[in-house]
């Protein structure tokens, strides 16, 4: 009694021929296509609302939508009758509209929709056909347009109805047979203006869009990539904007979710077109092209496609691609000083420090631009990388400070790291020995400022730290630092592994420095093992295993090598580290050269430099092991040859400018101040070479003009030098 009341309640609202036509399916009445009876698989008997899914007696109705009652009769003008199925549609539509979810669920589950697939594929299909040939003297599809789509959206209700419960695999396969139905009636795509019906469209675009959610939801993230793909490939007949939300949502996923996709399998790809081959490559070419339609104007602006194609870019390395889309965008999309910082920083990425400083200047020398702390600090770090700006640098750091005074500790203290570094820069080129030390002072006291500011728990602020206490040659501080930086960064860092390695040579513990670089060869993957392996084979020629130090250098090309080949595999490797290896490379033939003529090997020392030539045969390092080997030889003259080659093509290559002096102080006939200026300019560039001392210690003691004193100066100078020098130079 109670069922057949709520049935009576919900049709009452119903007029005409559908009110007839739901009486049918309550009374059981003899319908076209299906015999419907009183038996319990009647929708009559299907007592709903006693199972607390339906409104409970006496609650106030909600009005119906008039919107399906007119979309129902439309069905019933075409065809006569409403079906089993549909009408279980538009019943359980109307129960999902009145937020009766488990109610709705349990009539769509009672669609055989297994059945009435084949019929909507013909349909479909047929419809397609008529359209094309503008034809109407085919048989009639077996279904009507308005009946397919009236179904379509019923199974897509029944995946929403199961999100909404948590059964998302359910509901992900559910809407899965809307596109499946569709693509197999249509393998070529929807045509243009294939139905003039709105609701069937909409029910196709909505299922596009939910089946990767969906999949997401499901804990399926390749399902949900191969959803994305689909929904992007196929021709849905989508609008821009919904095309523009999947593209971006799709890169988003390719990003962030963790999960290595597959290239995609393209049945259509042309001869030379690009096929992206992993996440990164197909989350870049959807945001380009969604760059493209912002260029154009065909979708809204929205800021965060630049935020995550800078961070793809940035990733992949193609800096300079990322400043080309951004210098496309229009002068109105983006605001000029927020363009000038990205180009600014994707220049300073590529290595073009002065164009990223001027870009960066524009900013700062607008005095409209108030808040400019970011450009500040970035201005002081390239200045501090450029000898040619450090009092530009010293000036953009001190006004960053001024700036933030009582603000945000963490950007004060990095402010004060970089004063640090600058000041330290200052103090190396400095003229005299006063302003020398005082700028170290100034250098050490900002760095310890920036290291109490944040307690240590910052690697890059440590790091500095360490490193003026390593060149200050205050070892003990810099070792402390040293093994802070380690517990920092959990054993991770290979620039800290090698810095302590350095600081233990420096107090001449060779072996316990050893130790550390076999730790972190074993901590680190073997891509960063080079500066280690190269570390490893100079500490073993401290402890005189010439030979060990051989395996390990010949082990450290090995590893170049084959690094090289994957790089040219793999193309997003870094310009940078392309760089440094292969400069790396360079020196350890240089290395190998220098430790075979040391041991007289002079034809093993010859193809080491030949190796290196063809790296790059203009190389100030090459030139000058190539002096060292003909001096060993006992050919001066050819040794200077190769020493001065060398500082024409480096002019502060302080290794070339000693051995110069050497050179000349052997063969004589060169006057004392000319040899002396070698050593000088040595010592102008680095005042802690102990090298240098020591032969300008001898060329005082070989001069009848100068005092004992002096050459006694220089000497002890190079003992306390030599005393704390590492085997490789700290910065």
């Amino acid at each position: 009694m109670r069922t057949r009341n709520w049935m009576n309640k919900r049709i009452s609202g119903i007029p005409g021929r559908l009110r007839k036509m739901l009486k049918c399916i309550r009374s059981g009445e003899q319908m076209k296509m299906d015999a419907m009876d009183d038996s319990s698989d009647s929708l009559a008997t299907r007592d709903y609302s006693a199972s607390g899914y339906s409104s409970r007696p006496g609650e106030v109705e909600p009005k119906i939508d008039n919107s399906n009652i007119e979309e129902a009769e439309s069905t019933l003008r075409e065809s006569g009758y409403l079906n089993y199925e549909e009408a279980r549609a538009l019943l359980g539509r109307l129960e999902y509209q009145k937020g009766n979810i488990e109610a709705a669920l349990h009539v769509f589950e009672g669609i055989d929709i297994a059945a009435v697939t084949p019929k909507m594929k013909v349909s479909i299909s047929r419809r397609c056909e008529q359209n094309r040939r503008r034809s109407q003297s085919d048989a009639a599809p077996p279904m009507s347009l308005h009946a397919v789509s009236l179904l379509l959206e019923a199974v897509l209700l029944k995946a929403k109805s199961l999100q909404g419960l948590g059964r998302y695999e359910e509901a992900a396969q559910s809407c899965k047979v809307i596109l499946d139905t569709v693509e197999s009636a249509l393998p070529d795509g929807l045509p243009e203006n294939f139905t003039s019906d709105c609701k069937l469209q909409d029910t196709l675009a909505k299922a596009v869009e939910l089946l990767p959610e969906l999949w997401k939801l499901a804990g399926a993230p390749h399902e949900a990539i191969l959803s994305y793909r689909r929904a992007l490939l196929y021709k849905w007949s989508l609008d821009t904007e919904t095309t523009a939300k999947l593209q971006k949502e799709f890169a988003v996923f390719l990003l962030y979710s963790g999960c290595d996709a597959s290239p995609p399998n393209l049945r259509s790809q042309m001869e030379g077109y690009f096929v992206p081959r992993n996440n990164l490559e197909e989350a870049i070419l959807l945001l380009l092209v969604l760059m493209r339609k912002l260029i154009l104007g065909r979708i809204v602006w929205d800021p965060s496609i630049i935020d995550h194609l800078t961070y793809a870019l940035a990733v992949s390395g193609e800096l300079r691609a990322l400043a080309h889309q951004i210098e496309e965008l229009l002068p109105t999309t983006m605001e000029r000083k927020e363009r000038a910082c990205i180009l600014a920083l994707c220049y300073y990425g590529e290595g073009k420090d002065l164009v990223a400083l001027n870009l960066l200047k524009n900013i700062l020398n607008d005095r409209e631009n108030g808040d400019c702390v970011l450009e500040l600090l970035l201005a002081s770090k390239i200045c501090g990388e450029n000898s040619v700006c450090i009092e530009e640098g010293i000036d953009y750091a001190y006004k960053a400070l001024s700036v933030l005074e009582g603000k945000c500790s963490q950007v004060v203290s990095i402010s004060n790291c970089l004063l640090g570094v600058l000041l330290s820069a200052k103090s190396r080129s400095a003229v005299s020995d006063t302003e020398r030390i005082s700028k170290q002072s100034e250098a050490l006291q900002a760095l310890e400022t920036a290291e109490r500011t944040t307690r240590e728990s910052n690697p890059y602020v440590v790091f500095h730290l360490c490193l003026e206490n390593a060149e200050q040659r205050k070892l003990d501080s810099a070792l402390y630092y040293a093994k802070q930086l380690l517990k920092l960064e959990a054993g991770s860092s290979v620039k800290g592994y090698t810095l302590l390695a350095r600081i233990l040579s420096a107090q001449k513990r060779f072996a316990d420095a050893e130790t550390v670089v076999n730790a972190a060869i074993e901590q680190t993957g073997k891509w960063d093992h080079g500066e280690l392996l190269r570390t490893k084979a100079k500490l073993q020629i401290e402890q005189d295993q010439l030979k060990n130090a051989i395996d390990t250098y010949t082990h450290l090309l090995a590893v170049l090598q084959v690094r090289t080949k994957s790089a040219s595999v793999e193309k997003r490797i870094l310009k940078n580290r392309r760089k440094h290896d292969r400069s790396l490379e360079m020196e350890t033939w240089h290395d190998l050269a220098k430790l075979y003529t040391n041991l007289s090997q002079w034809r093993d020392a010859e193809v080491c430099l030949s190796k290196s030539q063809a790296i790059n045969p203009h190389s100030a390092s090459r030139w000058h092991c190539t002096g060292l080997l003909n001096e060993a030889k006992g050919l001066h003259q050819e040794a200077l040859i190769s020493f001065r080659k060398a500082l024409d093509v480096d002019h502060t290559h302080v290794p070339s400018l000693i051995s110069t002096a050497c050179i000349l102080r052997q063969l004589g006939g060169q006057s004392l101040p000319v040899v002396k200026s070698f050593l000088m300019d040595a010592l102008r560039i680095d005042r802690t070479n102990p090298s240098a001392w020591y032969n300008l210690g001898l060329l005082y003691k070989a001069d009848l003009g100068a005092s004992a004193l002096e050459a006694a100066e220089c000497f002890e100078a190079a003992a306390l030098l030599e005393e704390s020098a590492p085997i490789e130079p700290f910065r």
